[in-house]
């Protein structure tokens, strides 16, 4: 009010004619209302160009329908040339968005049908800024199915964008609507206008490089069978990169359509050893035999099998639907067998130079200890022999030869002079060690079936039942993942399954469940499953029988082997559910639903009708193993919220304590769940710090052992550095926990952070037999099979997980959650169910005849390119060697040049190299 005045009283003087005229513009501006902003001036074209749309605005209003035609013409080709490319807001609808209220009113009036369409179109275009109504349909697509019906390209990308997700938006209103409610009628719920559009778009988008848009606008509206038609050589892959991924963040059944429209557009486009890995990851039987006939070139065939056999899946090659006839037969049986499985490693460990043996004390490096060493009184001498066994068996696995137990027979002796050199070093453990010192044997010898048996045989005829039962063992580990056609292990196990001896008859059952784990062998089922239900087992027999069926039949469902189970856990008396040992009944009951997802829900109903000692531990167990690599977040949340209850109070007794064993589990159980896609690995491992700080002693124990399961093989900086705080721990057994964790995550990798960090572990624990039992366990495991072999039983460029290294990984870590009753107690051999998921963690090129080739390839970290525009990189920071070489997690790998053809597009394990002919001819003529 004050400055009216001033503006009268002044006379402006000539030569601030300029300044006042700025002044009083700016001062006409604050006069007006606060919402109004002042108008940027426009260039002269822009001027032009706004000038210009509003004469066709209003001619557009004209009612002579000629010259609205013209105008609307006019317009949308003004608008269609600046849609063409949208880095920014394009200017004709920017000068138009104030007139789309009146198109919208005269929209009704105008009488001719081809303006009255023309205009439709125009309206759907501005519409395209207007945030959707609720419960009404969106403008946009509302003017664009009352329009000309033109391509859907015809306003650009960016326009057929947005159309898509006002699809989405529109079928899922009409999907909720109920018939029956107020003014609802069948044709509301009509979505055949909405699929003619969506006809329209899906060709747009694939054609144009947006694949992803296609595939979020198919799963939107439920018709992702409309993809497969649309799909070519050109644009399967990314096509199918993205359906697999999202299918970690879809619930069922809709991870499971659109994996199977992935397998379809594999077919489709006859790469079958694509179709293969999707196929395996459904899970579906007849899906895999269906993909493994389709093939009908030889080379292609080895390759599916070596595929199906890391996998740990084999098909019946000599019956079935899958009978093989022909020359190739018994080459197809022998690769899909695992049998040459030795044979690679060896060539592998002769091309890295690694062959010979390693003792222990290599291993330990005792003078690279400062100060306090573990030696004197303090030390269990027994125990400490029991570590070097099982350190000699990790470390020299499949090697076929080491240092205590092979030596002599090695230096040209006769088979008695090595038979005494093998019991010479058995009998300097006590008890029970004796049986893992005969075992580790076999892991020495692993996959070797025809060298291997002969030299455990002498075992299974000592006066020392100890002796017997860890030669029963060794067999078992020698035919672990290999299928042999003269079934020896069967041969030399069967018999003593039902021994009087139980040490005896625990080797003879866990040898049977490692050597045919994934198998579905019915005849240890029909030798198995009476064990379960006779009442007068021993507790520990009675486990180990279930564990095995859970080995050989995981993650199919095998009706005989669940209700045995589930008899023997219903009939049981109170007391013999209170052993430790009813636990891994229940995980063996788990592990026949593997990755089964809603196929357990009947058992797990069956499950809440369990005495209370072991129903909600059998019902945790369960869920955890049919979710297991899924991703589920609502079961990842029904776990977290299990972990954060408080069950002790001050008033509570040892008696209670049983029941926090529930919570223990569940809290492993976020990590299985999880571990199938990074995203979930990340967040778990953050549930995890949380967990850390607020949980009950009974959830941060199983703490070291999810982030093992996270992170198996796979020692990455922040996961190591949590476990060296845990193994610390004031409580003894997080931190034995711990202790175990270090060692499975950097298994086979020769950490040397790692290694360093174990051996300082080992000083600060000199005076602790048990702890440090288990940090030499882990400095084994570091250096398994001297860094050639993994434990992660996740493959195929981080895809799939193979559910019998899943289960031999979980059998390990639920043991650990209990060390007490199994690895620190009587028995510590059920660290042997690791090679249960031991393979080789490289990449061999083949020729076609399965012959070693040296290739140079690039390995490199694998960059994920999902959705990525163009061909981006997918590998960084590589390095150039010949195969074969060492994979290390997270390592992928890709050809240097195009001399040789990869059978697989996916570089890891055994791959099948054929050469190539155009690049032969281009070598001649350089």
């Amino acid at each position: 009010m004050g400055e009216t005045p001033k503006k009268q009283d002044v006379a402006p003087s000539s030569t601030d004619d300029g300044k006042d005229e700025k002044t009083s513009k700016m001062k006409d501006a604050t006069t007006k209302d606060a919402g109004a902003k002042p108008e940027i001036e426009l260039s002269e074209e822009d001027l032009q160009l706004k000038t210009n749309l509003e004469v066709l605005v209003q001619r557009a209003m004209d009612s002579k329908a000629g010259v609205a035609k013209l105008a609307l013409e006019n317009m949308r080709t003004e608008i269609k040339t600046a849609t063409s490319s949208m880095t920014s807001v394009p200017k004709p609808l920017k000068f138009l968005r104030p007139h789309l209220q009146t198109f919208k009113d005269q929209y009704p009036a105008i009488k001719d049908t081809t303006n009255k369409k023309l205009l439709a179109d125009v309206i759907s275009v501005l519409s395209m800024t207007d945030a959707p109504g609720e419960n009404v349909i969106p403008e946009s697509l509302k003017y664009k199915m009352l329009g000309s019906g033109e391509e859907v390209g015809f306003w650009g990308h960016e326009y057929v964008r947005n159309l898509a997700s006002e699809i989405g938006i529109e079928y899922h209103r009409r999907a909720d609507l109920e018939e029956g409610e107020e003014g609802v009628t069948t044709k509301d719920k009509d979505v055949d206008d909405l699929m003619k559009l969506v006809k329209d778009i899906v060709p747009f988008h694939m054609s144009h490089n947006a694949e992803p848009e296609a595939v979020d606008l198919l799963i939107e509206v439920e018709k992702l069978e409309y993809l497969i038609d649309h799909v070519t050589e050109n644009n399967y892959s990314r096509t199918c990169l993205y359906l697999i991924s999202c299918s970690s963040y879809l619930p069922e059944p809709e991870d499971g359509i659109v994996l199977s429209t992935a397998h379809k557009i594999f077919m489709k486009v006859n790469k079958l050893c694509d179709a293969m890995r999707v196929a395996l990851k459904l899970g579906v039987q007849s899906t895999i035999e269906e993909t493994f006939l389709a093939s009908k070139d030889p080379l292609e065939k080895k390759q599916l099998c070596y595929i199906l056999a890391r996998h740990g899946h084999p098909l019946k090659l000599d019956e079935g639907p899958c009978e093989q006839e022909g020359e190739d037969a018994e080459e197809l049986t022998l690769i899909m067998s695992n049998s040459k499985l030795c044979e690679n490693y060896l060539t592998l460990a002769r091309d890295l130079d690694v062959m010979e043996a390693k003792l222990p004390e290599d291993i330990y490096k005792t003078h690279l200890i400062e100060g306090r060493t573990p030696s004197g009184p303090a030390v269990d001498s027994a125990r400490a022999n029991l570590a070097a066994t099982f350190v000699n068996a990790f470390v020299n696995a499949g090697f076929g030869h080491d240092k205590l137990l092979t030596a002599q027979s090695a230096e040209g002796t006769t088979g008695e002079g090595s038979s005494s050199s093998n019991v010479s070093w058995i009998f300097k453990n006590k008890d029970h060690g004796k049986m893992s010192a005969a075992a580790s044997l076999g892991s020495v010898l692993l996959w070797d079936v025809e060298g291997g048996l002969p030299q455990v045989d002498t075992f299974l005829y000592s006066e020392e039942p100890l002796v017997v039962a860890g030669g029963l063992l060794a067999v078992g580990l020698i035919n672990t993942n290999v299928r042999n056609d003269c079934d020896p292990a069967y041969g030399l196990l069967y018999e003593s399954v039902n021994k009087d001896n139980s040490s005896v008859r625990i080797g003879a059952i866990m040898g049977l469940g490692l050597a045919y784990a994934g198998c579905q062998k019915e005849e240890v089922a029909e030798l198995l499953t009476p064990i379960v239900t006779d009442e007068s087992t021993p507790m520990d027999v009675c486990a180990f029988a279930a564990l095995s069926l859970g080995l050989v039949y995981c993650g199919t469902c095998h009706e005989e082997s669940i209700q045995s189970i589930v008899q023997a856990l219903m009939l049981r008396p109170e007391k013999d559910l209170e052993d430790p040992f009813a636990h891994l009944m229940c995980l063996g009951l788990g592990l026949m639903f593997l990755q089964r997802q809603q196929e357990v829900e009947a058992t797990y109903e069956v499950a809440k009708t369990f005495p209370e000692r072991i129903s909600e531990y059998c019902q945790v167990v369960l869920d955890v193993c049919a979710y297991a690599c899924s991703g589920n977040v609502l079961k990842v949340q029904a776990l977290l919220a299990k972990c954060g209850e408080h069950r002790t109070t001050e008033e509570s007794t040892e008696e209670d304590l049983w029941k926090l064993d529930a919570q223990s589990v569940a809290c492993l159980g976020i990590a299985i769940i999880a571990m199938g896609e990074d995203l979930g690995r990340d967040m778990a491992i953050r549930s995890y710090d949380h967990l850390i700080q607020y949980g009950d002693n009974s959830v941060k124990l199983a703490i070291p052992l999810g982030l093992a399961m996270l992170h198996t093989s796979d020692p990455i900086l922040e996961i190591t550095d949590q476990l060296g705080r845990l193994s610390h721990d004031n409580s003894e057994e997080i931190a034995q926990a711990a202790c175990l964790a270090l060692g499975i995550v950097g298994a086979g990798t020769n950490n040397a952070r790692l290694a360093h960090q174990l051996r300082q572990l080992t000083s600060y624990y000199y005076k602790e037999p048990s702890l440090l039992f288990l940090v030499r366990v882990s400095q084994g495991l570091v250096h398994l099979g001297k860094g050639l072999l993994t434990l992660s039983p996740t493959h195929s460029d981080r895809t799939l997980q193979s559910s019998v290294s899943l289960a031999g990984l979980m059998i390990t870590c639920f043991a650990g959650l209990d060390m007490k009753h199994t690895i620190l107690g009587k028995h510590h051999y059920m660290l042997y169910y690791l090679f249960a998921a031991a393979a080789p963690r490289m990449l061999m090129c083949v020729d076609e005849e399965g012959k070693a080739l040296p290739i140079p390839v690039r390995v490199g970290q694998a960059v994920d390119v999902v959705g990525q525009a163009g061909r981006p990189k997918t590998i960084t920071g590589f390095q150039t060697h010949t195969t074969p070489v060492l994979l290390a997690a997270g390592d992928r790998a890709e050809l240097e040049s195009g001399k040789y053809i990869p059978i697989t597009s996916n570089l890891e394990n055994v791959v099948i190299m054929k050469k190539n002919p155009a690049w032969e001819e281009d070598d001649t003529k350089s």
